[in-house]
């Protein structure tokens, strides 16, 4: 089941500033997001130019982020820095988040990106638990 809080239209009219591969490979990337996150919530922030993808509306509920830009898409994943990453497919340099660049449609479908997705909601549901402990 798919949640947005924003209409097709809305996320429409954000992407229209982008070019077409661009456009292209976020529809693409939220199918994969929407099929490996079950029930996960789809959140536009216009000022920050991103799709976040959670389960709740704080920070800490969040698994991942589609930044698109004129060079192509970064996929975004919130405590990035904590997840195994065999593929090194992360990149990044920040205390927290991590990203996989996109630049081509075939980066989209491949298991080592549906792997990261599992460990990324592993570690969501990890801190949830523990946060319910303490």
């Amino acid at each position: 089941m798919r949640q947005s809080i924003f209409g097709d239209k809305n996320l429409d009219d954000f992407l229209s500033q982008y070019d077409e591969q661009v456009y292209i490979n976020v529809l693409k990337l939220r199918e994969i997001l929407f099929t490996n996150l079950p029930r996960i919530i789809e959140q536009i922030d216009l000022p920050a130019r991103m799709i976040a993808y959670c389960y709740g509306q704080k920070y800490g509920d969040m698994i991942c982020t589609i930044i698109p830009s004129k060079r192509g898409v970064k996929l975004g994943f919130y405590k990035g820095v904590d997840l195994p990453d065999p593929d090194n497919l992360l990149k990044g340099t920040g205390k927290i988040s991590r990203y996989i660049e996109i630049r081509s449609d075939n980066q989209i479908n491949v298991i080592a990106l549906k792997q990261l997705l599992e460990k990324a909601l592993a570690a969501y549901r990890e801190r949830i638990k523990n946060k319910k402990q303490n």
